[in-house]
């Protein structure tokens, strides 16, 4: 594990466009990034390609950290704003109640409960602007009036995307309750 001190050095090597530093900058976050970038994706290789053009816009606009905050937090939200950018060119917000036709969600459902990669799963299936929405709010920490600003959307539509996709999620889990309740009683 890094340190922030570690990274605030390599940080500077990068200021100076040393090529190695930025090769370890990449290193050392791009399994951290990725992770944030797969939330917003459809799949690992639309993650890695949303990833590698917000490590573009970090070496492009490195004058811009001020050293306010954590350095990693910065190019986080870099990694967030190029997903949700993707995302607002493809195609507008639209409030759907239900998951597109064909998409169902294949998960085991073990007696300790839900396991946190199937809950992100889960998550990763619900349709694209419900799951801007919920990840932007529950895990990135937005208020709806910043998922506002960053969507284009007003905070009524934040508000009540949030309230769609959790329904459809715990729609998803009452279903593998029920499921599991069957399959223990047969």
């Amino acid at each position: 594990m890094i340190t922030e001190q570690s990274l605030n050095r390599i940080w500077e090597g990068c200021l100076k466009q040393e090529r190695k530093q930025q090769e370890l900058l990449y290193k050392v976050l791009a399994p951290r990034m990725l992770a944030a970038c797969v939330r917003y994706a459809k799949d690992r290789d639309e993650a890695e390609d949303i990833m590698q053009e917000g490590f573009i816009k970090v070496f492009g606009s490195m004058h811009k950290y001020r050293g306010e905050g954590s350095l990693e937090g910065w190019i986080r939200r870099i990694m967030v704003h190029t997903a949700i950018s993707r995302y607002r060119k493809l195609k507008p917000l639209v409030l759907t109640d239900e998951l597109p036709e064909g998409v169902t969600v294949n998960m085991s459902y073990s007696e300790s409960g839900l396991e946190a990669k199937e809950l992100l799963t889960m998550i990763g299936q619900l349709p694209d602007n419900y799951r801007n929405v919920f990840n932007l709010y529950a895990i990135e920490g937005y208020s709806h009036q910043e998922i506002g600003e960053t969507l284009g959307i007003s905070e009524l539509v934040s508000r009540t995307t949030l309230h769609r996709a959790r329904g459809v999620l715990k729609d998803k889990l009452s279903r593998l309750k029920i499921r599991e309740q069957y399959c223990l009683a047969s």
